[in-house]
Parts: structure tokens; sequence; C-alpha cells
């Protein structure tokens, strides 16, 4: 595989798991697929040596990887539901400083629809075009759209649907480092952004100081993500695309502190078991990054 934002094929591994997941076979590799609980084994990242960009050279095959979603739990759904939603009330309270909450509306991967939701309630959106894999959720997506005047689909790199030009806010939370082939689609997502139109994306940070500290034992260093961005690779790729006026912001995340005690408790070799404990709401500058880029006017 090249390097997905450049096309290049230099560069060197940087970060590599004790069992490098390309040296598995699928049936060794499906029992790690889920849950932060696992053994950390992921396919060894390398360093493009054009752009930069984290990716991983070798990866699932596109109808593996379907085979394997189709077996993964909702996004994080180890995490109360109230505070997934605030965190991305978080998210779009940054995207409603920015303005530009008129047009379409278009988001990619919106799980169970918490931002399309703070969408429909800030925003002012002729139509809602949700691109949604798990059909499953599709009844929730139409409730949180709250409008007949939407467009679902259960594929996520086709928006042929959508007219071009119309779409004044796309979105995609942590769905861009999950993709086979990202540039290709925010081509596209420019071509259906009115002039001025916006995008905004959530995505990890492989440049955070968490990820340095805590090395290969960084949450998203993981089987579902082929490429990690930081924000010079993120604006690289934007810009690849053919948007203007990248702005790459800090964001924060709520998770419960029994939840953040646990975790950080088995990365480094303590797991807790059914240990009671305290719960209450903790917000951290986990490194995670919010990329808002434009169409050209």
């Amino acid at each position: 595989r090249m390097c997905p934002a450049c096309g290049s094929w230099a560069g060197e591994t940087e970060m590599a798991s004790h069992r490098p997941a390309e040296e598995l076979a699928l049936c060794e590799l499906r029992p790690l697929w889920a849950g932060l609980d696992r053994e950390p084994v992921f396919f060894s990242y390398r360093r493009c040596g054009e752009c930069d960009l984290l990716y991983n050279p070798v990866y699932f095959t596109g109808q593996a990887l379907a085979d394997l979603y189709s077996e993964l739990a909702p996004n994080m759904d180890m995490v109360p539901r109230t505070m997934i939603e605030a965190t991305q009330r978080g998210y779009f309270d940054e995207i409603e400083r920015a303005g530009g909450l008129a047009g379409d509306y278009l988001e990619i991967g919106p799980d169970v629809g918490h931002m399309t939701a703070e969408a429909a309630r800030r925003g002012d959106f002729g139509h809602f075009w949700l691109y949604e894999p798990n059909r499953a959720v599709h009844s929730l997506l139409r409730a949180a759209a709250g409008t007949d005047a939407v467009t679902l689909e259960g594929g996520m790199d086709d928006l042929s649907a959508v007219p071009d030009g119309v779409v004044g806010l796309a979105v995609m939370v942590h769905v861009l480092d999950h993709l086979l082939d990202p540039l290709p689609l925010l081509r596209q997502i420019g071509a259906k952004l009115r002039p001025g139109g916006m995008v905004a994306i959530v995505t990890h940070n492989e440049g955070s100081l968490l990820r340095r500290v805590l090395g290969r034992k960084w949450p998203p260093f993981c089987l579902q993500h082929p490429q990690l961005f930081s924000p010079d690779t993120i604006r690289t790729m934007l810009e690849l695309a053919g948007l203007e006026r990248v702005e790459v912001k800090g964001s924060s995340n709520i998770f419960p502190s029994d939840f953040l005690a646990r975790q950080g408790a088995a990365a480094v070799g303590v797991p807790l078991g059914k240990v009671p404990l305290p719960s209450f709401p903790v917000r951290l500058p986990l490194g995670n990054i919010l990329t808002l880029a434009r169409a050209g006017s």
C-alpha cells in the first residue's frame, strides 16, 4: 500500500507491535479486532518519506475489513451515552463558532447521530445526507435529523446521490483515520460543498504528547487505523483534496473516571477487573484534533 496522501512508496517503519499484525493470519487477528483490553497488536506504521504521513503499508483487504467491521460493537459503547454526547457537543461548539450552519448537511459515519442531532438543533439545514454502514441505527439517525428531508445511505465512499455545490457543513468524527483510501472521499466532499462551505473532521493526533509518552501502548495504534494524522499531515491531505483555509484545533473528551482508571491500569499491566471504583465525568485533552477547512469561494 502506497502513502494514501501523496502516493509515495518511500519511508521507513516507525512503530510496530511486539507481534506485528502483518505476520499473523486473519484467523489469528479476528479475536484481537475489538476491545481496548485486548493484546496490543497492529500493522506496522511507516512514516512517509515525502509527506510525513504515518500509515500502514500492509493492511486488510476491503472485503476482510467489511467483514471485521460487521462484528464491531457501536463506537465507544463502553462509555456512557451522556458523556459521548457531551464530548460531541464540545466539537459542535467549535464548529458553530466558525459559522456556516446553513445549506445542506452531510455526515460520513454518524453512528447513532449525536452530531446530527446537534446540527438539527443549532443549524438551518435544508437536507440531511447521512452515510452510515450500520443500517441498524438508520431509524435513530432519522429521529436525530428530526425532518423528512433526510437521505440515508449504507456506503461511505460514493457521494454521487448528493448534488454538487449544496452542502454547507460536512462532518466526520473519527472516520478519516479508519478509511482505506481517504483522499478520493475528501475530493468528493469538496465537490459537494457550496462556495465557502466547511468540512469538520475529528481525528486522533499522532503528534501529541500522549502518543510520545505511551509509545506503542498509545490506544490509537490498533487494527482499526490504517493511517494516523498529525496537524501537519491532515493539513497536507486536505490541501491535496483542494480545500482551503485549513485550521487545526485541539479538542477534549469527557470520560467516566472509573473507565479512565481501568484503561490506565491495563496499560501498565495491572488490570483492575471488577474492583469497584467511583465514577464521575472527567474532561481530558487526550490529543485529539478538530480540523476545519473550507471550499473555495
